[in-house]
């Protein structure tokens, strides 16, 4: 795994959440509302808070790929569903799927 996100439809109500329970802070990411989780703990797994990207309040974490649109693909191939087509934001690429059990994973790579 190379990545956590929570996407909420209330980022603010989440990192104030998480701050109170767990002592988080944050810092900007790469789009407005989009924060990178300090979680105090060293070799932590990077992870974000952020708003909803399309869909519903949803826990998320991403594994490193070699090609994210091939990644998609292939999950669709072996009965999954793209849920977030590969996108590009400076320095990664993204998409989620949902496996043929419903659960959404992303992918990602540099």
């Amino acid at each position: 795994m190379v990545h956590a996100e929570i996407r909420s439809a209330d980022p603010d109500a989440t990192r104030a959440f998480y701050s109170e329970l767990f002592g988080w802070k944050y810092s900007d990411g790469a789009f407005p509302g989009y924060t990178f989780v300090d979680t105090g703990a060293e070799g932590a797994l990077p992870t974000a808070i952020g708003p909803l990207q399309g869909g519903a309040d949803s826990v998320l974490f991403f594994i490193g790929v070699e090609d994210v649109a091939a990644t998609l693909a292939r999950a669709e191939e072996l009965g999954g569903r793209t849920i977030q087509p590969a996108q590009n934001v400076p320095g990664v690429t993204f998409g989620v799927f949902a496996d043929a059990q419903g659960h959404k994973v992303g992918v990602a790579a540099s």
